[in-house]
């Protein structure tokens, strides 16, 4: 049976892809790819917290994809679909040779750790003269054929991968990476391999990650190792915090939410990052559980109601 939660998730995914169908190629276009791939960041940075780990190279995953895609297309010629392949080939295998030697470390030293590799690569870009140095690189286009409808791809491309995320999540598998979270010493009691789990785990979520980067590097046209510092990865934390952690929609609709209010923050000149920086901290504090929470328990709420209207009454003659 397919649950009514199932069916408004679909419904949304059907209308997102529709609606990026009108988004032409100006203002519009660029606002829904930004929103898709910051959607698909805030997922797959939620991804590892199933088993209640930060992981803050996941901005150094996504500069993994879009190098990889950049230098597949314009300094190999290979095909567009070969270099999103590429992207998410290097950025997972990168994700899951580092996550197998550092996930022998817990909590803040992870975290560190995943702190120093992002900055760690974001300097090698600026070593490395083929891919552009410090001045990044340019002249990175989609084929001329998904030019007109390139933002209709990227929400294609991101809702199949939210799906996915989704349904792993769910899966047995996913149902051992909660497990880890909540008690690792009783997954492995029952003998399985809690370490390359949660390395699996890691490298997904770096895949994701390195497509996200793919897709973003094309929509720009030009990358630079400034584009994927550990900013990026504190934003996309802040957006899974704003819309809560305990479901996927959490982090879809906070990511949301900030997107918005980047483009709101905007108007604010030099008090940019004051506003929006005061927005996060309000809403992290008046909100714990997220606005996925709010929605939580306006759906119990109903819920009780619900149940109450249809509870038999009682008699008042007795038996």
């Amino acid at each position: 049976m397919v649950k009514p939660q199932h069916n408004a998730m679909l419904i949304a995914s059907v209308a997102a892809v529709i609606a990026s169908w009108f988004t032409g190629s100006g203002f519009a276009a660029s606002l829904c790819i930004w929103l898709a791939l910051n959607m698909l960041l805030a997922a797959s940075f939620r991804f590892v917290l199933l088993i209640g780990e930060l992981n803050f190279a996941l901005a150094g995953f996504v500069g993994i994809g879009a190098y990889a895609a950049g230098a597949s297309s314009t300094l190999l010629g290979w095909p567009f679909g070969v270099a999103l392949a590429v992207a998410a080939l290097g950025a997972g295998a990168f994700g899951l040779a580092g996550a197998f030697v550092t996930l022998r470390a817990k909590g803040p030293y992870f975290m560190l750790i995943s702190f120093a590799f992002t900055e760690a690569i974001r300097l090698i870009y600026t070593q490395i003269p083929q891919i552009g140095g410090s001045s990044g690189m340019v002249g990175i286009f989609p084929p001329d054929f998904l030019t007109r409808h390139y933002p209709m791809f990227v929400v294609i491309v991101v809702v199949a991968l939210l799906w996915a995320l989704y349904a792993i999540e769910k899966s047995d598998f996913g149902k051992v990476l909660v497990a880890i979270r909540n008690n690792d010493s009783i997954v492995e009691a029952v003998g399985i391999n809690v370490h390359m789990a949660k390395v699996l785990c890691v490298g997904i979520s770096s895949g994701v990650a390195g497509i996200c980067g793919a897709l973003l590097a094309n929509a720009n046209n030009v990358i630079s190792p400034g584009d994927f510092s550990f900013l990026l990865a504190v934003y996309t934390l802040a957006a899974v915090k704003l819309g809560g952690d305990s479901h996927i929609l959490g982090a879809i609709i906070g990511a949301a939410v900030l997107t918005a209010l980047s483009q709101v923050a905007l108007s604010f000149g030099p008090y940019e990052h004051i506003f929006y920086g005061a927005a996060i901290v309000l809403a992290v504090l008046l909100l714990p559980k997220g606005l996925i929470g709010i929605v939580e328990q306006i759906r119990n709420a109903l819920g009780k109601k619900d149940a109450a209207l249809h509870q038999p009454k009682r008699s008042s003659y007795g038996h």
